[in-house]
Parts: C-alpha cells; sequence; structure tokens
C-alpha cells in the first residue's frame, strides 16, 4: 500500500499535536507518493496499517513537547488538555487518606480516573484496587510519545476504556546515551522539583536495548506561606474558616440541667449546657500561648472566637514527595520473521503528606469513649466529664506513602505472508504488581488515653502519675506504663512524654496484581472491488487474572485509634476475552468519495464474578473531496466493578456536608425542601452546628459523628456506556500547513458505580424526595443534627456528557526570521448530566465549578536554526459558585439565580466567576556539542485562581487544584553522547 496524501494524513491529528511531529509534515509534503512505509498499529484499532487516517480523534504529545512544557509528571501534562477534568487524588488533596494519594491520574471528560484506560506500549498498566493509575511512575524523559484516543475502545481493549485511552508509548531503538538535568520553583521558592535521567541504548543488526534511569523529587508547598491560602475560605472571609476545635482544652458542664450558671434552654426548652475553656494567652492568628491552672474551675471561660483555631496553618497545601525508577526495553530478531521482545520496569514513590493535629474530642470514635476521670489530676469539676475536647496540635498528622509498581512484559513477535498478503501476530505475558506501604503517626491510641485521663495522682517524689496511691501505675511510655495527660491544658500543659505516650504509629498495606495471557493476529484477507482497498481484521484472545488485598493497621481496625476505623479487603477475579476487528474499505477515487470505509469491532468478555458481555463499535470515515474528512463512531463499552467496589471492607468517615434543613447555609428557600424538614420536626430556624455545639458560619463543615462509607457490595454489576462521535477534518490544498478540526462527542454511561457523598445523599432526600436515600440517614431525636448516616458503593443511575472538540493547526512557510506554528485545542461542555436513580431527574452541571463550558489552549511555536520558543496561553472558562452569602448578598453577582441541579445544591443564588488565562513561556537553545538548555515559566504573569466554595477536593483550602496558584520558573539540560 502506498500513501496516496501524507499531508492530509498528518492533517488528520486534531489540533494540540506535538509540535515535533511539524517537521515531519514538511518533508512529508516534499515526498513522492510512491514512499512506501512501515504497517503501524495506532491507538484506537488494533489493525496494522500504513495509513495514519483515522476514524477516532487520536491526539498525540512527542518528547520533544514535553520537555518544552516544564512538567515533570504525565499527569501534569495531561491535565492540560481541554477535554481533561480534575483528579480526584490531586497533589492538594491533602486530606483524603486513600492510598492512590500522592500519586498523579487522569479523567478524560470529566467522568473518573477509573473510566480512563491507561496503556503502555499498548498494554495495561498496574492499578490500584479502587481501578486508579498511577502515571507518576512513568518518567517523561523515558516517554517517547504518549497518544490520547478521546473516543471510547472497550471493543478494542476491554474494560474500562469508556471515556478513552491513554497509550504512552517509551524509547525504542535509542543508540547512545543522554542525560538530563531539570529544576524548577515557584517564584515564592517554594515547591522545588529536580528531575535527573540517564538513558542508554544500542542497537544492533538484529538486537536493540534501552535502559532508562530516572529520579524525581518535589517539594511540598505549606498553605500558611500565601496570604491566599492561609484561610480555609480566603482572606476576605478569615475567621469563618476557622475550627472550634482549638488547641485549648475544652469541656460541656457535666452538672445537671437547670443548675445555675452551667447552661440554658434554648426556644424549644431544650438544655443546652455551656463549654468551657481554659484561660490562655493567645488567639486563632497569633502563636499558641501558655493556659492557665486547669484544674480550677475559677480559671475557665464560656468559648469564644479567640478559642478557634486556624488548622491550614499546620497544613500543606501540596505536598512532596520522591520517585525513581529503572527501565529496560529489548528486542532480538531470531530471524527475518521472528523476533523476541521485553520490557520491565521498576518504581517506587515516597510521598509524604502533613495535616493538622487531631481534633480530639471523647467520642472521636464511637465506639470506645473516653472520658475525664472524676479523680484526674486536671479534671476542675469532680465529676466524669464525658464532653470535653482538644485540638493535639503539637502532633501533626504527618502519613507517609511508599508505592512500589513492577511491570514486565514479554511477547514473541512474528509475521508472515500468506496468498501474498502479508499478517502481523504476537502471544505474550503483560505482568503488573502494585504494592503500597502506609505509616502515619499524629493518631491517638484510645487505649493509652483511657489511661492517661483516668485516675492519677501525686507520687513521693512529686510526680504526677496515673492510678491511685493504693494501685499506681508505672510511669513511661511503654507497655504496661501510663504518664498522665493535662488535655484540658492546653499547649503549657502537655509534656513530651504524654504527648509521645498517647501517640501510635500505624502500618497499613495493600497490593494489586494482574496477569495477562494474550494472542493477536492481524492481516488483509483480500482486495475489495473497485480497488477500494485491502479488507483487513485483527483478532485475538486475552486472559487475565486480577488480585489484590488491603489490610488496615490492626489497631486501627478494632476502634482503638482515632484514625478511620477500617476492615480488611481482598479478593480475585479472572476474564476470558475474545475480539475481533474488521476494516471495510467500500468506495476509492469515486466522485463524492475520494474514500469511504468502515470499522466494525467486538469484544466478548467472561468475568468469573460478573457474567458475561459483549460490546461493539462502528466507525466510518468518509472523504467526499481530497481536503475534507468527515468521521463518525458509535461504540459500546463497559467497566468491571474494582476489588475495591466490590470486596471493599469499608471505613468511617467524618464528611463534611451541608444540611440541607440548615436556615442560613441550607436550601429551605426551596418550599419542598423546607415541607421535607418541617415534616420531620425541624423548626424554621433550625442550624446545623459544629463540634462545639454552635451554629456553622460556612458550608461543608465536617460532622460532629462519623459515617460509615465504601463497604463492598458483591451484587455489583458492569457499568455500561454508549459513546457517539462525528466530526470532520479540513486541509485545504491552497493553504499550506492549516489544518481544522471539529468533532462533536456524547458519552452516556449507565449502572454507575457509585460511592455516593454525604451532600449527595442528603440533597436526593430533601430536594428529589427520593426515599432510598432518605433511609440511610438519621437525626438525633433532640437536637435535629445528623447523627448517623451510610455510604457505600452502588448501581444507581447515569452520567452523560456532551460537548464539542474544535482545534486549529497551522505551520507557516519558513521565512526569514524563521518558522512560527500556531495550535489551538479547545473543548466546549454543551452538557454534563448525572441521574441519582433510574428515573429520578437529571442534575446538569455544565457550568459550574469543575465543569466550565469552555477550557483551551493556544500555542505559539518559533523556531530558527539551533533556537526556538514557545508560548501558550490556557483558557479556562468562568463558571457558577456558591454565593457565600445569599441573603446578605455576600459575594453572590446572581442573588435570584435559582439552580435547579440537586446534585450541585446551590438553591436560590449564585456567584459568577469570570474566565482565567494563564501564560506559559519557553525557549530552547541546540547546543554545537549535542546539548540543549531549555528555560521557561508558567504562570509568567502570576494569576492567581479565585477562592471557590463549590470546591470538595479535599484540600486544606477552597481552591480548584487544577489552577495555578504561582508563577513556576525551570530550566531542563539535556546532553547526548
Amino acid at each position: 500500500m502506498n500513501v496516496r496524501n501524507p499531508a492530509l494524513r498528518l492533517g488528520l491529528l486534531p489540533a494540540g499535536i506535538a509540535i515535533a511531529l511539524t517537521p515531519a509534515f514538511a518533508s512529508a509534503q516534499e515526498a513522492t507518493a510512491a514512499t512506501t512505509l512501515d504497517r503501524l498499529e495506532v491507538t484506537g484499532s488494533r489493525i496494522r496499517s500504513v495509513d495514519v487516517e483515522t476514524s477516532q480523534p487520536v491526539l498525540t504529545l512527542s518528547h520533544e513537547e514535553i520537555q518544552r512544557s516544564g512538567l515533570v509528571s504525565v499527569g501534569d501534562l495531561l491535565q492540560n488538555l481541554s477535554v481533561a477534568g480534575t483528579q480526584t487524588f490531586s497533589k492538594a488533596a491533602v486530606l483524603a487518606s486513600n492510598p492512590e494519594q500522592g500519586g498523579q491520574y487522569v479523567s478524560l471528560y470529566n467522568l473518573g480516573e477509573q473510566r480512563t484506560l491507561v496503556l503502555v506500549n499498548g498494554k495495561r498498566w498496574s492499578t490500584s484496587l479502587a481501578g486508579f493509575t498511577d502515571m507518576s511512575t512513568i518518567p517523561t524523559s523515558l516517554i517517547d510519545r504518549v497518544e490520547v484516543l478521546k473516543d471510547g475502545a472497550s471493543a478494542i481493549y476491554g474494560s474500562d476504556a469508556i471515556s478513552g485511552v491513554v497509550n504512552i508509548i517509551l524509547r525504542k531503538n535509542f543508540d547512545g546515551a543522554e542525560a538530563s538535568v531539570y529544576y524548577g520553583q515557584n517564584s515564592r521558592g517554594d515547591g522545588a522539583k529536580t528531575q535527573y535521567s540517564l538513558t542508554l541504548g544500542s542497537t544492533g543488526e538484529r538486537s536493540s536495548i534501552v535502559f532508562g534511569a530516572n529520579y524525581t523529587k518535589e517539594d511540598p508547598v505549606w498553605a500558611k506561606d500565601r496570604g491566599l491560602t492561609r484561610y480555609s475560605y480566603g482572606q476576605n472571609h478569615k475567621e469563618d474558616g476557622l475550627s472550634p476545635a482549638g488547641p485549648w482544652g475544652r469541656f460541656t458542664d457535666p452538672r445537671a440541667a437547670g443548675t445555675e450558671g452551667a447552661g440554658s434552654y434554648n426556644s424549644k426548652g431544650v438544655w443546652q449546657p455551656n463549654t468551657w475553656v481554659v484561660n490562655h494567652t493567645g488567639s486563632w492568628d497569633t502563636p499558641v500561648g501558655v493556659g492557665a491552672d486547669s484544674s480550677d474551675w475559677n480559671n475557665y471561660h464560656l468559648i469564644g472566637e479567640d478559642d478557634y483555631y486556624n488548622a491550614s496553618q499546620q497544613m500543606m497545601l501540596n505536598q512532596g514527595g520522591e520517585q525513581k525508577s529503572m527501565f529496560t526495553s529489548a528486542s532480538y530478531d531470531i530471524n527475518d520473521n521472528l523476533r523476541l521482545k521485553s520490557t520491565a520496569m521498576y518504581s517506587e514513590r515516597d510521598s509524604k503528606r502533613q495535616i493538622a493535629g487531631y481534633p480530639l474530642t471523647g467520642t472521636s470514635q464511637p465506639t470506645f469513649p473516653v472520658v475525664i476521670s472524676k479523680d484526674s489530676l486536671y479534671n476542675p469539676t469532680g465529676q466524669d466529664i464525658s464532653g470535653w475536647g482538644r485540638r493535639i496540635f503539637e502532633l501533626p498528622r504527618i502519613t507517609e506513602n511508599n508505592v512500589k509498581s513492577l511491570h514486565f512484559d514479554a511477547a514473541l513477535e512474528g509475521n508472515f505472508d500468506f496468498n501474498n498478503r502479508p499478517f502481523d501476530w504476537d502471544v505474550g505475558i503483560n505482568y503488573n504488581q502494585y504494592d503500597v506501604t502506609q505509616i502515619s503517626s499524629g493518631n491517638i491510641n484510645l487505649l493509652a488515653l483511657q489511661k492517661a485521663l483516668g485516675p492519677s495522682f501525686i507520687n513521693a517524689a512529686g510526680v504526677a502519675q496515673c492510678g491511685t496511691a493504693e494501685n499506681p501505675i508505672a510511669l513511661g511510655t511503654g507497655t504496661g506504663q501510663c504518664t498522665p495527660f493535662n488535655v484540658l491544658g492546653g499547649a503549657s500543659g502537655a509534656t513530651p512524654d504524654a504527648l509521645a505516650y498517647i501517640n501510635t504509629i500505624l502500618n497499613s498495606t495493600a497490593q494489586s496484581k494482574s496477569k495477562q495471557y494474550f494472542a493477536n493476529i492481524t492481516g488483509s484477507l483480500f482486495d475489495m472491488p473497485g480497488d477500494a482497498g485491502e479488507f483487513a481484521f485483527a483478532a485475538g484472545y486475552e486472559h487475565r487474572e486480577v488480585s489484590g488485598f488491603d489490610n488496615p493497621d490492626a489497631l486501627s481496625s478494632a476502634g482503638y485509634t482515632t484514625d478511620l476505623a477500617a476492615q480488611a479487603t481482598s479478593g480475585k477475579y479472572k476474564t476470558n476475552e475474545v475480539y475481533l476487528e474488521l476494516m471495510v474499505p467500500l468506495l476509492r477515487d469515486m466522485p463524492g468519495a475520494k474514500e469511504l470505509s468502515l470499522d466494525i469491532a467486538s469484544r466478548y468478555s467472561d468475568y468469573d464474578k460478573f457474567g458475561n458481555t459483549v460490546n461493539s463499535k462502528f466507525s466510518v470515515t468518509w472523504k467526499p473531496i481530497e481536503d475534507l474528512l468527515v468521521r463518525a463512531t458509535y461504540g459500546e463499552g463497559f467497566r468491571a466493578p474494582t476489588l475495591d467496589d466490590t470486596f471493599g471492607g469499608g471505613s468511617q468517615t467524618f464528611d463534611t456536608f451541608t444540611d440541607p434543613c440548615d436556615a442560613v447555609f441550607g436550601q429551605t428557600a426551596n418550599a419542598g425542601v423546607a415541607a421535607r424538614c418541617a415534616g420531620q420536626g425541624l423548626a424554621s430556624d433550625f442550624r446545623q452546628t459544629d463540634a462545639a455545639g454552635r451554629p456553622v458560619t460556612a458550608r461543608d463543615v465536617q460532622g460532629n459523628a462519623p459515617f460509615n462509607s465504601g463497604v463492598g457490595n458483591e451484587t455489583l454489576q458492569p457499568e455500561t456506556s454508549k459513546t457517539r462521535t462525528a466530526g470532520l477534518v479540513y486541509s485545504p490544498s491552497f493553504v499550506d500547513g492549516l489544518n481544522v478540526s471539529l468533532d462533536w462527542y456524547k458519552i452516556t454511561v449507565d449502572n454507575v458505580i457509585t460511592a455516593v457523598s454525604a451532600n449527595y445523599v442528603l440533597n436526593q432526600c430533601y430536594q428529589n424526595n427520593n426515599e432510598a436515600f432518605c433511609n440511610q440517614f438519621s437525626r438525633d431525636a433532640t437536637t435535629g443534627q445528623v447523627t448517623s448516616l451510610s455510604r457505600g458503593n452502588a448501581n444507581l443511575g447515569s452520567l452523560e456528557t456532551e460537548g464539542y472538540n474544535f482545534g486549529v493547526r497551522y505551520r507557516l512557510p519558513e521565512y526569514a526570521f524563521g518558522t512560527l506554528s500556531f495550535n489551538l485545542d479547545t473543548n466546549y461542555l454543551v452538557s454534563f448530566r448525572q441521574q441519582a436513580t433510574k428515573g429520578a431527574e437529571w442534575d446538569d452541571y455544565a457550568g459550574y465549578w469543575n465543569y466550565p463550558r469552555v477550557r483551551g489552549t493556544l500555542t505559539t511555536t518559533w523556531t530558527k536554526g539551533d533556537l526556538s520558543a514557545n508560548w501558550s496561553m490556557r483558557y479556562y472558562g468562568g463558571f457558577r459558585d456558591f454565593c457565600y452569602d445569599q441573603e446578605a448578598g455576600i459575594e453572590c453577582n446572581q442573588p435570584n439565580y435559582q439552580t435547579d441541579n440537586g446534585g450541585w445544591a446551590g438553591g436560590l443564588g449564585a456567584n459568577k466567576k469570570g474566565a482565567i488565562v494563564y501564560h506559559d513561556i519557553s525557549a530552547t537553545w541546540q547546543a554545537p556539542w549535542n546539548g540543549s538548555v531549555t528555560v521557561g515559566a508558567r504562570n509568567v504573569f502570576g494569576k492567581t485562581p479565585p477562592i471557590t466554595y463549590a470546591v470538595t477536593n479535599a484540600s486544606a483550602v477552597q481552591l480548584d487544584p487544577m489552577l495555578d496558584y504561582d508563577r513556576y520558573l525551570f530550566v531542563q539540560y539535556n546532553q547526548r553522547f
């Protein structure tokens, strides 16, 4: 087969294609039509062909473009795509406790990382128990290119390829050596990133081998070091984000209801006891001071704002980490028609995150409450105190994740001719192992705490000791010993020995393992009539075994620490799959049909746990004229439940949520919500309260009791999907170097496996009157507060997104000043809808936070000789956010806007945030000694993102983790030998 129009074929790649392909484009124009090319496999099809034309939108990022970006992570790089959504576990999500935390992931079309399939050299990569593929395990220095299929492909690749496929192609056929050094940091001097890499390779007549080693280090960024991030709700609302769990001891008055000075009755006749805090110097916005004698009730006062705490001052904004990896790839031609190929990679990632010290209370673990004994030296009341609290700020919670990833694949490949037609085949194995060890400190050992707050006395040496004079407990921090803890005394009451005694080191391990055996064959069978082309096919068989476990810390699992009690996870499944793909050329060089072809693919999958499924895909390519290609696809897809979905042990969680019945921040302006709240006996002025029993001053406040989440469900069934795309690519012959593409997409996911949030459960009950969700929580009969809520996994409803990708690529002719090229990659989101359960109302998130209508990137590249420069503009469209206070008109520029979206829970009023544009620049010099230097800056003008009250990303502050918050400068040096 000959290449008939190589200029058009490169033009078919959408806008945003690697700049490095531009020179190849120019030289291809100069080539003759008779040039013969190798048959290649392009992401999205198993059929090998010399034709780069595709009925599916595939975006390619080159090694050179990756280097110019100033990013050292594939995950960060893919975040710049116009169709990429916010990562579930971004580096800013320091409050997340999942083992995936610290990695890098990609969510195409915002449909979730588990619905984007990640391949390396066309083969599945390791995933966590929850189905997340950590791309930080793949160093950018080892990448030749990244191909992104912006279309579903379950018929080709099987489970998970619902929103698209990311195929990372590693370097091969490398001859010589290359070393690289990279350094970058924020303009504030933090967040430094360092990377060293070495690549060695040798290519002979029949063999080749490539070896790579990489080391990357990233320093943390602290929330307290920037005014923008120093307070949870920004500088305009410093006090509203404060936590009532301050560093000073507090207790609820234990005296009987009606006792003078002990409390008061509210309007409903319910007794509200006073909350007392030890007298101290300092306040929430000054360094922690000195406390008074906590054993004397006269040294206490009623709780006030100066007793609150700004937890952000102890929290990381972005966590740091180190990554080490080694990679080798080898091939050997046994003869001209038979070769052996193998790839191996080992990667180890260490990440560390810190959040504020634990907000300890007597009921931190409801299954194991701890009281301050009436016989404790530090109890001022003479009665047992069950309602007490104090943030243990001296022990910030630190979690270290060690992740080891191992990959190995080997295949025997061959080719042969039959009936004068070429065929290619391969058989092999693909093995992945993903191990996580998580070590944390800063949680409290409740068994030790119970002793430390129990009876205590002054011994003969004048030292406080646990127990009584008659039954003392040996003083110390070891087994069988005890050190009294003055928990109410605050910072000046805690001794190093007491803190060491109650601190606990937790250790948990997890593993995910997959083995895959495969066999594939592809070739052409016969010529279609009318010289339309070759009827080609690809077929194959795959057997995959997936297993894993998650063993939480034993003490924590038993409920004897303040850590969230989790239960063990263990499970496995097997699948056997076969697929067939046919390429059917119908017409060629006919009036109105320069080319017309059809691609049909189907896959049968048989799971031992979930049964079987058949998924098919149909794609059409039509060229009515030489300069125009029209393409369309219709595909079925599926995602099998992960080990976590099916076998998860579940765990406690302290969810943040907004009570819909809250008179200030809830949705009681909605008559239906108000009626349902009243029907549960809640007053019209009902207020959600914080840990101190005071009305909340902001949305999404942490609950006062742990909820239950993440319990596996063995009855789960796979998600199913339908993907429809239609588009065109126009490469006018009268304008050399210009390519324009427009693609429409619509993806519908049904039977969605949903880990619902607390907000989602409550909103579905009150806003949508969904009784299934109303049965999943309960309220305290006296206070009306939500005290229990269960949320797990279920096949509940549907997701659907629709939009347009628009791209322009234009490479100008070469002038005396050099060559200019322009690339535009944009996405317009028509809708992003979610349906809680079948038959329920659809909630449309398009235009709200995390779902801007428009995203895009415009890149301009200049090259001349040994010099090149790059300028990119990243556009993030405006969106609607919550009003800070709709009634008072604070940060609420659309006070009468009515949100008809139960999932977003905006209710009446919205605050429209404007678009933001970031500018990135870089320049590269190719030195005459085979070296190159690249310098650049991301967010060169230092723009900062807005505080966003709808953000729910487990970060220290209300910032969108997808947006830059500082200028970032970098330099990189590469040397070829």
